[in-house]
């Protein structure tokens, strides 16, 4: 008799740090989650790259360039999910580097509020910690994409974090 085998389930998110020509950095403001970058799963059949710029414009009205990725994110757990969505499952997450291309940040479906900040502003807008510790890998970025792994709930708990 053979076990079953079981393949991880792990869902692919990407998120992106928006700059703009005056040094300064898109956030947008989530009901839940507070002041965070743009960025979300990825969709069943879209790549990576196409996502990100479809969830900054989803979430910002903002049209952005895809440039460089810095960080690679686990996030190891799963928990129960909102809007319909009955468990958000394990991650992984791509985040890039971006450049500002068009439109004005607004509100959407997806946001509360979006607005540019100072890059010195960011990091005292943001409350959860697995988007800050994020950001402070953008702000760290040399050339090298860092990787973290970790658990979101029912706490954030950074187990490991490397440049790669």
């Amino acid at each position: 008799m053979t076990a079953e085998i079981k393949l991880p389930a792990h869902g692919i998110a990407a998120g992106g740090i928006v700059r703009n020509g005056r040094g300064e950095i898109l956030l947008v403001k989530n009901e839940l989650r507070g002041w965070e970058f743009p960025g979300g799963f990825i969709e069943k059949g879209e790549n990576i790259i196409d996502g990100v710029a479809r969830e900054i414009r989803e979430e910002s009205g903002i049209e952005a360039q895809v440039c460089e990725l810095f960080c690679i994110s686990s996030d190891v757990c799963s928990y129960p999910g909102y809007n319909g969505v009955k468990t958000i499952p394990p991650k992984v997450i791509f985040d890039f580097i971006c450049e500002y291309r068009s439109g004005e940040p607004m509100p959407t479906d997806e946001s509360l509020e979006t607005r540019f900040v100072s890059e010195n502003d960011v990091l005292s807008m943001m409350t959860r910690p697995v988007i800050i510790e994020r950001f402070r890998a953008y702000l760290n970025y040399s050339g090298r994409p860092t990787y973290m792994s970790y658990r979101s709930r029912p706490e954030f708990i950074k187990y490991f974090q490397q440049t790669i």
